[in-house]
């Protein structure tokens, strides 16, 4: 990257000094680390791809939730996010046009007579649920009759399932596809109770650094890269937008 450069963007600025992209991550089916601390998943191969069109090295920028990445957005610790697109989250954050989406539904243990969502409006009957992810609001209206089991992660909600703190859980497609091979006889079921439109989040007030990933956005959807590194991660269940 030329450091030299000047433009109208504060960020892009920023990122030619540094020479770095820092994008900010919170537990989702974005991505996944393993023992030995190696980064993988779909927002991994997509954030590798926009540093090297940056020519900027890629930082990850692990925060324990969403709040907590709108926060490290707001206050300059990250260059951007992968983010649900909504409108409580518009008021602190600009959104590049929708990108992928991944329906909201449920992984039913082994032998689970459910079939729909509608089986799971059961008095007692325990959904775990991501605290403070879309995956909760979108569940608000419906399923009256069940319970919640909160955890602040996907991983610690699927540890209530697997535990069997918690009869059934929500979470986003892609994700529950990844959980239900770890779950032997699990089932994910077919309908959904909702949708997380997802984007690429940034810091309010810079003009160009949006329009510079709005631009990449569409270009993964047009040449086909997004739903390549999609299939080439396993994505199961994610939708690029066109």
């Amino acid at each position: 990257m030329n450091n030299a450069r000047s433009s109208a963007s504060p960020q892009l600025d920023t990122i030619a000094r540094s020479g770095v992209l820092r994008v900010g991550l919170f537990p989702s089916f974005f991505y996944s680390r393993s023992a030995a601390g190696e980064f993988s998943g779909w927002g991994i191969e997509m954030a590798r791809d926009l540093a090297a069109r940056l020519g900027a090295e890629l930082q990850l920028v692990e925060c324990d939730s969403p709040p907590a990445v709108v926060e490290a957005l707001s206050s300059g610790g990250c260059d951007l996010a992968f983010m649900g697109i909504s409108p409580a989250r518009a008021g602190e954050v600009e959104f590049t046009p929708p990108w992928a989406k991944g329906e909201f539904t449920f992984l039913v243990p082994a032998g689970s007579t459910a079939r729909s969502m509608a089986d799971l409006d059961v008095p007692g009957l325990r959904i775990g649920v991501v605290r403070n992810h879309a995956m909760d609001g979108a569940l608000a209206g419906k399923l009256l009759q069940a319970e919640r089991g909160y955890a602040d992660t996907p991983d610690a909600a699927f540890s209530l399932f697997v535990e069997g703190q918690v009869d059934v859980l929500a979470g986003i497609r892609p994700g529950l596809v990844r959980y239900c091979a770890k779950a032997p006889g699990s089932r994910v079921l077919p309908d959904a109770y909702g949708a997380n439109v997802i984007g690429l989040a940034v810091r309010k007030g810079d003009a160009e650094w949006l329009a510079t990933v709005s631009r990449f956005v569409a270009d993964t959807k047009s040449s086909g890269n997004a739903r390549a590194a999609a299939e080439r991660v396993g994505a199961d269940g994610l939708e690029i937008l066109t």
